[in-house]
């Protein structure tokens, strides 16, 4: 036993699935190791939820030595750095150092993703598809990104424009419904949401609000309260 546990590794066993999450690290600090193209997607994900990023690489392409809004060390990675940060992303083409990277994150108690190194990972990105605030995550648990991709974009052209819309009805209602019965999980969901897609998918908002009360119920509600 001794004072060496804070070195060990915990490793999941290969069998154990992923637990997924959205993470929220907006005004979070985020490290970046590496500053090729690989590390620009990865920081253009974290720019996009909000992240205070750091990265550090002796060299880094213009996209990201030229970009104002993060924080660029010149230099190598320095061990133990990964504690100071909440997440930590590696994308260097350099074993030793994800692998230290990794050890010092797990140290710490941070997630980290060492692009294309499902060793050195302590959580894996999803191909994510997107319309609006609606994200539909698709992942291999590291096995393979480029089907994880494939998948994203098969179902990311099913991705209809009307759901952008059908989200904001639903927030009106999810509403409605806490104020009425102080929880939004009532039956009817799925049933009302199909019916009002098609009323949105015809242009018509009134009809598909209408259709999402009547399924959840409220209508009800207002019939026993009037």
């Amino acid at each position: 036993m001794g004072g060496h546990d804070q070195d060990r590794v915990w490793a999941a066993p290969v069998s154990a699935p992923s637990f997924a999450v959205q993470l929220r690290i907006a005004d979070r600090r985020c490290l970046v190791v590496g500053a090729g193209p690989v590390a620009a997607r990865k920081i253009s994900a974290l720019r996009a939820s909000g992240a205070i990023i750091t990265v550090v690489a002796p060299t880094a392409i213009a996209q990201i030595a030229d970009a104002d809004d993060l924080r660029w060390h010149e230099r190598a990675y320095v061990r133990g750095e990964a504690a100071s940060y909440r997440l930590v992303i590696t994308a260097t083409d350099d074993p030793e150092v994800n692998a230290q990277v990794f050890r010092d994150a797990e140290a710490a108690g941070v997630f980290v993703n060492s692009a294309d190194d499902p060793d050195n990972c302590s959580f894996t990105l999803p191909a994510v598809a997107r319309r609006g605030p609606v994200q539909v995550a698709v992942a291999t648990d590291g096995h393979s990104p480029a089907v994880a991709r494939w998948l994203r974009q098969r179902i990311e052209s099913r991705l209809e424009a009307e759901l952008v819309s059908l989200v904001e009805l639903a927030v009106e209602i999810r509403a409605e419904l806490r104020a009425a019965l102080g929880t939004a999980e009532v039956p009817g969901w799925d049933q009302a949401l199909d019916a009002a897609l098609i009323h949105l998918q015809a242009g018509d908002r009134g009809h598909a609000r209408d259709a999402l009360r009547r399924g959840v119920g409220l209508e009800l509600l207002d019939e026993v309260a009037s």
